[in-house]
């Protein structure tokens, strides 16, 4: 096993729900070993945290505390930065599409891909895309996230110019760009990726050369007030689980 091939494993274990999960079952060991205080400890801790981390505006309040903020980009800014080419990044692929009969971008793919269409339209900038089997992709996966987002943004009447469908995670998104761009003269980049995930990207981006104009999307936000926001459900979990790994990924960058 490939040391990358661990990092899916650790932050699963490490990051809700499994994190509070696997606390709780520690607060119930100690209940039996009759270490009372310590099982009470455990298990109010667990369960404290597990609600925080199932709502939407803790999630909010964590990417806002925990992660860079990066405004959004503007056409305008794009052109006066004289950019020469917007980077996607891929978030995944859902290998079974019984619909479509092929695989299909993931939700954060498809943001992604669909604001750097966008974009694409808007500037006429070309588009490279950056993306293969990651870390932690299904056995179910045949094809690259680059063979799927190519076909995804013919349908969208945008055809990407470079297709990096080897990486396997940010790091090597940009290292395999420079190696597709920059033999081309290309080091200024709109680089297209959700929100929460870009300070890491811009990080990694930069190191590989090139100069960055970040195009957020995606943004983890919540309605200030709105008592909806600060009661559990799955969709802060999701949230706060994804703040609390690019939290992570980002010290083990220091």
């Amino acid at each position: 096993m490939l040391p990358g091939e661990l990092k899916p494993i650790l932050t699963t274990l490490v990051l809700p729900p499994a994190g509070p999960i696997l606390l709780l079952a520690f607060g119930a060991l100690m209940a039996m070993l009759r270490w009372r205080s310590l099982a009470w400890s455990a298990a109010i801790i667990a369960t404290a945290s597990l609600w925080l981390l199932s709502c939407q505006g803790f999630a909010a309040l964590m990417a806002r505390t925990l992660l860079p903020t990066v405004p959004p980009a503007t056409v305008q800014q794009i052109q006066q930065s004289k950019a020469q080419a917007i980077v996607i990044l891929g978030g995944g692929v859902e290998p079974r599409a019984p619909e479509y009969g092929t695989a299909q971008p993931s939700a954060p793919t498809l943001i992604r891909l669909r604001y750097g269409a966008r974009l694409a339209r808007a500037t006429g900038l070309p588009v490279a895309f950056a993306g293969g089997f990651g870390w932690g992709a299904s056995s179910a996966q045949t094809v690259s996230e680059a063979e799927v987002a190519q076909a995804t943004l013919r349908e969208w009447g945008v055809a990407a110019r470079w297709l990096d469908g080897s990486s396997r995670d940010t790091a090597e998104n940009a290292q395999q760009m420079r190696a597709h761009l920059q033999k081309e003269g290309v080091t200024r980049i709109v680089l297209v990726t959700q929100a929460w995930h870009m300070p890491r990207s811009l990080a990694h981006f930069e190191h590989a050369g090139f100069t960055v104009v970040p195009a957020s999307t995606d943004y983890i936000l919540a309605e200030k007030g709105d008592l909806l926001s600060w009661l559990p459900g799955i969709g802060g979990l999701h949230d706060s689980r994804t703040v609390l790994r690019e939290w992570l990924a980002m010290q083990l960058m220091r």
